[in-house]
């Protein structure tokens, strides 16, 4: 892969990096808008969706969705979205009235509804990124230890890998409900496993990618944006500025698994 040297963990996120969501996001983040809004029109418009796609790379964590789509509704421009959304987000919050954890709580609780009525329906959005799960598959029988790190609720994930077919321990799934930053989490697989261990970290967020880099003590954390998840051309282009972030492909990252997996 890039490499000659295997990690002995590879951390990974999840949504835009193993799984594509996307239609699942824009149906859970409308039903929490309606719910919090209550507007006249019920079924959304398909441009709201496809402006909807288009900026969900501003978005840090899953409660801000139903706000993604307040914005986009109330004259917000994507480009607006896109340059300023960590500003925009309290702006929202604070003309409606809202709490980050009210808002996440009811975002999860319809998520939940939906999948105890229609576990099929609600499975049946969500896409595996051609290959990854197979690669997954492959990781869990060689000696890479392989993590998910991820702001989704491991319960979602754990649901979903058990429909593509990959059998992952549970305690390796580290989601929303851990509560710490990711650059913590990785701290703490340091902490663990000892120095001479190697951490790789595939994430499609370019912030997240930076926050790690700031931490002096995980300067040898390999760090890679994938360039198939929810990340702007922008994004990937500054990455030759940003060392040591590596842009990786999803053909780099699928294929050539099998290049480096220790039998």
């Amino acid at each position: 892969m890039l490499m000659n040297n295997c990690p002995t963990i590879l951390a990974l996120d999840f949504d835009g990096v193993i799984c594509d969501g996307l239609i699942e996001y824009f149906q859970t983040a409308w039903r929490t808008y309606c719910q919090i809004w209550k507007p006249i029109q019920t079924v959304p418009d398909s441009d709201l969706a496809s402006s909807f796609y288009r900026v969900r790379p501003a978005i840090e964590t899953g409660w801000e969705m139903p706000l993604l789509i307040r914005a986009l509704l109330t004259g917000i421009t994507e480009e607006q979205i896109l340059l300023d959304w960590p500003n925009i987000v309290p702006q929202l919050m604070t003309k409606n009235g809202l709490k980050a954890a009210e808002v996440s709580a009811m975002l999860d609780g319809l998520r939940d509804n939906w999948i105890a009525e229609d576990l099929t329906g609600w499975l049946s959005l969500h896409r595996f990124y051609p290959g990854v799960a197979e690669s997954l598959q492959k990781l869990q029988e060689s000696s890479v230890k392989v993590t998910i790190v991820t702001t989704k609720e491991g319960r979602f994930v754990r649901e979903l890998l058990q429909l593509a077919g990959v059998k992952m321990p549970s305690q390796l799934i580290y989601g929303k409900e851990y509560n710490k930053p990711k650059h913590q989490i990785l701290r703490e697989f340091l902490a663990a496993s000892g120095e001479d261990s190697t951490i790789w970290f595939v994430e499609d967020r370019l912030k997240t990618l930076l926050s790690v880099k700031q931490q002096p003590d995980l300067s040898n954390v390999k760090l890679f944006l994938a360039d198939w998840g929810y990340n702007t051309l922008a994004e990937r282009e500054s990455v030759a500025q940003n060392p040591p972030v590596k842009l990786l492909s999803l053909s780099q990252f699928s294929a050539d698994f099998a290049d480096w997996l220790p039998v």
